[in-house]
């Protein structure tokens, strides 16, 4: 049998270290573990849980990413890791002990950048829900079980969940190339275990809500709007991992309101992606009825 090979890297002062598997293993699953008892099934990913700077482990074919605590730097131990890792797999130590296979459909997850550098797309090749729903905290997050597990990882700002994908904005305490890995293996882990997404009060809602307030009644003008903004606006901001609500019409100066959502929220381009493309448009289409338009969340 070839003998497996381990190549450590990581950047200086990080605190997320990689470790690439070469051949790659055969695993059926990626996933994240966050403490040892995570781990009673994955014997490598337990016994470096034993080493006590060892914050997180992710796990797939060809890579291990290991987080550590501020109790060193990897420089001092990243070489012993490697050869630790490499040593338990030549010595025939099991990765995981995989439970009986349930034929399943294949869940497949991958990430897409959007034009806000905070926010990634997280598409699927099934449906994930017929909602199109954003969350901004936990406590939004109560009936959504997916989201509100999503909220444990601390860099998390807010998760917009449509048809199809996750759209997950960050905070600036790490780049995205240190976490993709780490958030698609634990969505992809997620949908394939079948757990609950939405809980039932998300059900009794309609979910294609045409605008932000449910009790607003739309008159002609303001359904020409709603109409030309299903249209020909939410097609080109969903494929960037975004959402576009109307909210109102304001007759005497002709403003239209919107929200915005997912990555199109706080996205810097969001302003001239109002001004010159969904502004124009509405002018375009309406003329002498559309002056302006404004989003009311940025």
């Amino acid at each position: 049998m070839k003998r497996i090979r381990i190549v450590a890297s990581c950047k200086k002062g990080a605190t997320i270290a990689k470790f690439s598997i070469t051949p790659p293993l055969d695993l059926s699953v990626s996933k994240t573990f966050i403490n040892i008892d995570q781990a009673a099934d994955a014997p490598l990913v337990k016994q470096l849980f034993f080493l006590p700077f060892v914050k997180k482990v992710s796990l797939d074919n060809s890579t291990l990413i290991v987080e550590r605590f501020d109790i060193l730097e990897w420089e001092e131990v990243i070489q012993e890791v490697a050869e630790q890792i490499e040593d338990f797999l030549n010595d025939g130590g099991k990765v995981l002990n995989e439970r009986k296979k349930v034929e399943k459909a294949a869940i497949t997850i991958y990430a897409e950048s959007t034009p806000n550098p905070s926010a990634m797309k997280f598409v699927a090749n099934k449906k994930i829900t017929d909602h199109t729903l954003s969350f901004e905290n936990t406590n939004s997050a109560k009936d959504a079980p997916l989201v509100k597990e999503l909220f444990n990882f601390p860099f998390i700002k807010e998760v917009f969940i449509d048809e199809n994908y996750i759209s997950i904005s960050k905070n600036d305490t790490v780049q995205w190339e240190e976490v993709v890995m780490e958030i698609r293996g634990f969505i992809k882990a997620y949908l394939e275990e079948e757990k609950t997404i939405l809980g039932p009060s998300f059900f009794s809602n309609d979910p294609k809500s045409i605008t932000s307030n449910p009790e607003y009644s739309l008159n002609d003008t303001e359904l020409e709007i709603v109409k030309i903004l299903e249209e020909y606006v939410k097609p080109a901001v969903a494929s960037d991992g975004g959402n576009i609500i109307f909210d109102s019409y304001e007759y005497t100066n002709k403003r239209v309101k919107v929200v915005l959502q997912g990555a199109c929220s706080g996205c810097p381009s969001s302003t001239f992606t109002l001004k010159n493309g969904i502004e124009n448009i509405l002018k375009e289409m309406l003329p002498g009825k559309v002056r302006t338009v404004e989003a009311v969340n940025g």
